[in-house]
């Protein structure tokens, strides 16, 4: 059984501490409190900081979290500062997505980018290959753990640091790193997992990568269909639940958490940081916004676009989506 990891990645290497002025520094801060002595080991979010780290608090919308986190620093606006604790340090900037970026990039050098594998090799010329079942042409990487009754086929790449549990079906033409998957999972042809999200930021007269620290974690029994993309986590991790069912060419980017027994239905693509509970069910071409919650035992009907959240127990359609009892309503 593989654990449940609610920690970011720990496939990248975090270089930390930095002495806190550094870190100012780097933003174009001054040290005005005389923290020279002061180490920071991580960079989380609110609700995983602990009294050794920075986080940040960009948005009201996280403000219950905000006043909870034990972060001894939070990089934020004017705006936000009040909801934090009052042990926490307030770090005030302009702009608190690009500041984080900047401070992550420092903790995290290797998550900006997401170039092909060198460490790759033929399958039989690694040790799995009298332990899985394989096809032609396929390429494991450094760090790769495999299960027993395990099978990968054509043409795929196993890419450094991903674990895989027993009894899965890894396709044919798939990619698939920084993902940790559990058991009886079946990933179909020509899925790419656990790259690197559409994290940018405009800056000026560029947009600023958003470094990309987080795991793909996919639990017990779920199957990916054919041409599916899940994006890594940035500062947490994307999760597929257990029994959950994608169908062919859906997105999920970073962050987004599906729960248990979902069923998600063609060209669906959720936004980042979305969060979906348990028993929900979607038809195919529907969008969902970031940062949503989507409760329990939800059904969305096709075509839908989900831009508000939707409590437990609900059926929504349409575009924005509403409730079906006022969709019918209203399309009568």
């Amino acid at each position: 059984m593989i654990l449940n990891l609610l920690m970011t990645n720990p496939f990248f290497k975090n270089n930390g501490p930095f002495k806190i002025d550094k870190l100012l520094k780097l933003l174009g801060l001054k040290n005005i409190n005389n923290f020279k002595n002061i180490n920071i080991h991580d960079i989380k979010n609110l609700s995983t900081s602990t009294s050794k780290d920075i986080t940040f608090f960009h948005s009201k919308k996280y403000f219950n979290l905000a006043s909870k986190t034990k972060a001894l620093f939070c990089i934020t606006t004017e705006n936000l500062e009040n909801f934090l604790p009052n042990d926490c340090h307030k770090i005030i900037v302009d702009n608190v997505l690009i500041s984080t970026a900047k401070i992550t990039q420092i903790f995290y050098p290797d998550s900006i980018t997401d170039n092909f594998d060198t460490t790759s090799k033929d399958i039989n010329k690694t040790s799995f290959k009298k332990k899985v079942k394989f096809g032609k042409n396929v390429l494991i990487g450094k760090n790769v753990k495999i299960g027993k009754n395990c099978s990968i086929g054509h043409n795929t790449i196993i890419e450094k640091n991903v674990i895989v549990g027993n009894n899965c079906s890894i396709g044919s033409n798939v990619i698939i790193r920084n993902t940790i998957i559990n058991n009886n999972v079946h990933i179909l042809d020509g899925c790419i997992i656990g790259k690197k999200g559409f994290g940018f930021f405009p800056d000026k007269k560029s947009n600023y990568r958003y470094p990309q620290i987080g795991l793909v974690i996919i639990h017990d029994n779920a199957e990916i269909g054919c041409g599916s993309t899940i994006d890594r986590g940035s500062m947490s991790n994307t999760i597929i639940g257990k029994n959950t069912y994608l169908d062919n060419q859906i997105h999920v980017a970073h962050n987004v958490k599906i729960g248990d027994n979902c069923i998600i239905a063609g060209q669906v693509g959720f936004a980042g940081s979305t969060t979906l509970g348990n028993h929900v069910m979607i038809g195919g071409q529907a969008g969902v916004s970031g940062h949503l919650k989507i409760g329990n035992n939800v059904q969305i009907g096709g075509g839908s676009g989900v831009i508000k959240d939707i409590p437990d127990n609900s059926k929504f359609m349409g575009y924005p989506a509403k409730s079906l009892k006022n969709f019918i309503r209203e399309n009568k």
